[in-house]
């Protein structure tokens, strides 16, 4: 959430940064803000006023009670009493002000940083660096839905049996093929100095709005209504919400951690042939990398851990691109998003399977986490990353690996997997 000072201090550019989001009539809403903020300052001065004038009335009627001037005693009793009528008169009013300014900026997503492109549509998007060769297939290469078929690794006639569309089952060789990418991935993590947690896979409210998934996508996630708790959507958010309501001392940071948990996506509104298969499932595996550091060093980090993504599709031997989300295909929450995508050779085209994202204060602030230094506390920044989602990845190692003998299993998953070949 934008801090209300953060706005008043850089009005233009908080305009300017939620235009490029394309936050509808944002400069309405930045002056309906500090309107409500003016109006609340000016009723906190007058409360405190009141309270003072009260108060230091209370203390003098012992003294003109001791001092025999009973009529000024009463005056002053009387004016206590209206004084106090008024302060709660003003209470009110100022919790109505402050709610309605909650809810007013509670809606602003977080401004962009500089370097974001301009743009609405993925096709704005800047391609950064492409990375690999695009391999060649023969004509009878098949899609991995097809394969799957073939192999009898993936089910989703059975999922959508016991569960509905979107739920596959996974068989065999496709059971220990995701056992074994999970298993690569925490290791990349662990290796990289992310300390590996087990978080819950339901959340509360409270953390649904931390990290910025409520009220924004209430209706992406699957809700237990008779508990009132979440499905997550990604590990990002039990693990962020590790540390809300925490004050961090400077020689904790860098925090680094990493999670396995399934995930959960109503996906409403997702249709057609670039949905099929594993390209959108509504559970699916996912690691996540989260990060809390200082500032100053958020960008830096953001950067380490584009690298430490690229550098896993790059043992995988897969071909991938690095994008920079525009203004307008940014998530509500994220400052600067890094897209990495796959290259789908059956499919022809590029499949996202990571995002990595720095949120500056805009999570810390829902979140109340700060660091103290030198007696004070700050505002500290959190990241997070996939690294990685699986089913596109398998989507991509099943098509790009297909040969006449059965799919070649990349090297690095070998000793996970414990076969080569899937034939």
């Amino acid at each position: 959430m934008l801090q209300i000072q953060q706005i008043k201090e850089n009005k233009a550019a908080t305009i300017e940064g939620l235009k490029r989001k394309y936050f509808k009539d944002a400069e309405e809403n930045v002056d309906k803000a500090l309107a409500l903020d003016e109006k609340r300052r000016e009723t906190q001065v007058e409360l405190d006023t009141t309270l003072a004038k009260s108060n230091a009335l209370a203390k003098e009627i012992g003294g003109l009670m001791k001092a025999g001037k009973k009529e000024e005693a009463e005056a002053a009793k009387a004016e206590t009493s209206n004084l106090k009528a008024r302060s709660k008169e003003l209470e009110e009013v100022l919790r109505g002000l402050e709610t309605e300014l909650y809810e007013v900026v509670v809606t602003f997503p977080n401004l962009p940083h500089s370097s974001v492109p301009a743009g609405k549509t993925p096709e704005e998007n800047e391609v950064v660096l492409e990375n690999g060769t695009i391999p060649t297939l023969p004509e009878t290469a098949q899609p991995h839905w097809d394969l799957i078929k073939k192999y009898d690794i993936i089910d989703f006639e059975l999922g959508n049996k016991i569960t509905g569309a979107g739920f596959p089952v996974y068989k065999g060789k496709g059971a220990r093929i995701q056992r074994a990418l999970i298993n690569f991935f925490l290791d990349e993590a662990i290796n990289a100095g992310y300390v590996e947690v087990q978080p819950p896979i339901l959340i509360n409210k409270e953390s649904g709005f931390g990290t910025g998934q409520l009220p924004d996508k209430d209706g992406q996630m699957y809700h237990a209504t008779e508990d009132d708790l979440f499905l997550i959507p990604t590990a990002e958010v039990p693990i962020t919400n590790m540390y809300r309501d925490v004050i961090l001392q400077e020689s904790e940071l860098p925090i680094k951690n990493a999670g396995y948990t399934p995930c959960f996506r109503r996906e409403a509104g997702s249709w057609g042939a670039h949905v099929r298969g594993l390209n959108r499932l509504h559970q699916f595996d996912k690691i996540e990398i989260v990060r809390i550091e200082k500032p100053e060093n958020s960008y830096a980090a953001l950067e380490e851990m584009s690298l430490h993504v690229q550098g896993i599709l790059q043992k995988l031997e897969l071909p991938y691109r690095v994008l920079r989300l525009c203004g307008g295909d940014m998530s509500f929450t994220s400052a600067l998003t890094y897209d990495m995508e796959v290259y789908s050779a059956a499919q022809g085209r590029w499949l996202e399977v990571s995002s990595v994202s720095n949120f500056e204060t805009y999570q810390a602030n829902r979140l109340k986490l700060r660091m103290k230094t030198e007696g004070k506390s700050q505002l500290l920044h959190t990241l997070n990353g996939s690294a990685l989602a699986l089913p596109r990845i398998l989507a991509s190692i099943l098509e790009n690996n297909q040969t006449p003998e059965g799919i070649k299993i990349p090297s690095v998953l070998v000793p996970y997997c414990g076969f080569d070949m899937i034939s």
